[in-house]
């Protein structure tokens, strides 16, 4: 083993892992003719304290800035400790730390998606958090995180990860729209089958003669006002319909990939028929769906808990937050955890900086979701202001009853991004829902059984 071998903490396996897992990467990256990100990292310095630590994350956007702020407070408070917060892009930011861990220039701490757990946790470069838990004599209460969340902080039987928050979908409504077509926006009136959202998305779908959907008189070929739009991140739109439809992402042993099961057919079927049968969607290419939505041109958008802040921008629409779409016999939706990690490299000083700062960040939760993401902590969940916080509070309450996260797998980011590719393909028209899923499912298993 070289120094550099030691001097980072990780075993020969580990780092042919790590190099294994960013060739593979590469790989999809040139199969899909997509470029590698070069965004430029946004760096703070936080804070003037002799212990100093090094943050990566990536969060660009308003979340960045309300993380940022939480930490500026946080160094107040502790002035023996400086901070060096480096955002950047998510999809560098993967790259990156695999090059780091190899490299041993790896930060401090990490604020990642649980997704992401099982392929650095794989690699053995994550120290175990198990002991900042109530169950392992730590700090953090088990039981004031759900259960839904506390699925996605473990691999393997270890816990690698303290949850910041749960982020994830829901729908927002112009209620002007909904008024004019004598709907109630009361989410407690929402459908609960597929046809009651069909007929939903048809009342609220206009054309230029003011035809809705359900008109036989309705132009489908000179639509003014869509009900729905499937086109932002299919991938999080079929994994929850997927759900409710009885189907599952992969087999229970995590060995097969059956997205292209007969339910799962069926849910991407209902998103396709959205489009050219209802006529209550755009075609997902080439339309932006925030876009639309703040022009007055979409009724229902579906999108994340980051959406309050861009809804509190656009005050001429008055909007408001839905749980998810069910198309299923089952509710379910799609949703994710930022969570914080720290490399089994941290030691000493460093370490106990580190985890005073998650905790202090943790204990102040309440503050993060100004952010417009859902705190992690259900106490913290519990105390907001409904006032001014309705959308994380009812977002939040869909994720902690049904949420489903991303596959655990330690190929997550290959798959989803193989999956997007296939829901592309159905979406705009190329390949029948089928054709689109079987071909995406082929090559999904061959990275699954890669790994």
């Amino acid at each position: 083993m070289s120094k550099r071998t030691r001097a980072t903490g990780l075993s020969l396996f580990s780092l042919i892992a790590i190099l294994v897992l960013a060739f593979s990467m590469m790989s999809v990256q040139a199969q899909d003719a997509t470029p590698v990100p070069t965004a430029t990292p946004i760096i703070a310095e936080l804070g003037t304290g002799g212990t100093h630590i090094s943050f990566w994350n990536g969060l660009t956007g308003s979340d960045g800035v309300t993380l940022n702020d939480m930490l500026t407070q946080f160094a107040a408070e502790n002035p023996d400790i400086s901070v060096t917060v480096e955002i950047i892009a998510w999809g560098t930011l993967y790259q990156k730390l695999q090059t780091a861990f190899v490299a041993g220039t790896q930060p401090d701490m990490i604020l990642l998606h649980a997704s992401e757990i099982p392929q650095f946790g794989s690699y053995g470069v994550l120290r175990d958090l198990s002991d900042q838990y109530t169950s392992g004599g730590g700090w953090l209460p088990d039981d004031d995180i759900s259960e839904t969340t506390m699925s996605g902080m473990s691999w393997d039987g270890v816990t690698y990860g303290i949850p910041l928050d749960n982020h994830g979908r829901g729908l927002w409504i112009n209620k002007d729209m909904f008024d004019a077509a004598g709907i109630s926006t009361d989410p407690a009136t929402a459908p609960t089958t597929y046809e009651g959202w069909v007929e939903l998305f048809q009342k609220l779908t206009l054309d230029a003669n003011g035809n809705n959907a359900l008109s036989p008189d309705f132009d489908p070929e000179n639509v003014v006002q869509w009900g729905f739009t499937v086109g932002e991140w299919p991938n999080v739109n079929f994994m929850a319909a997927l759900a409710q439809n009885g189907g599952s992402f992969l087999s229970e042993d995590g060995t097969t990939v059956t997205v292209n099961s007969p339910e799962g057919i069926a849910a991407l079927q209902q998103l396709v028929d959205l489009v050219y049968t209802y006529h209550v969607s755009p075609p997902a290419a080439g339309f932006d769906t925030w876009q639309g939505f703040g022009a007055g041109t979409v009724a229902v958008l579906p999108t994340g808990t980051w959406y309050r802040n861009q809804s509190l921008l656009q005050s001429d629409i008055p909007s408001m937050a839905w749980p998810n779409f069910q198309f299923g016999a089952q509710p379910a939706t799609w949703f994710g955890t930022h969570t914080f990690m720290i490399p089994s490299s941290t030691e000493g000083e460093k370490l106990d900086a580190v985890l005073r700062m998650i905790q202090w960040v943790s204990e102040n939760q309440v503050a993060w979701a100004a952010s417009g993401q859902v705190p992690a902590r259900l106490s913290a969940q519990a105390a907001l202001d409904p006032e001014n916080y309705p959308s994380n509070i009812i977002l939040g309450q869909s994720f902690s009853a049904y949420g489903i996260q991303d596959p655990r797998t330690t190929v997550t980011q290959e798959l989803l991004t193989l999956l997007d590719a296939g829901m592309q393909e159905a979406l705009n028209g190329i390949k029948p829902a089928d054709q689109a899923l079987n071909d995406a499912a082929v090559l999904m298993q061959e990275a699954l059984d890669r790994q």
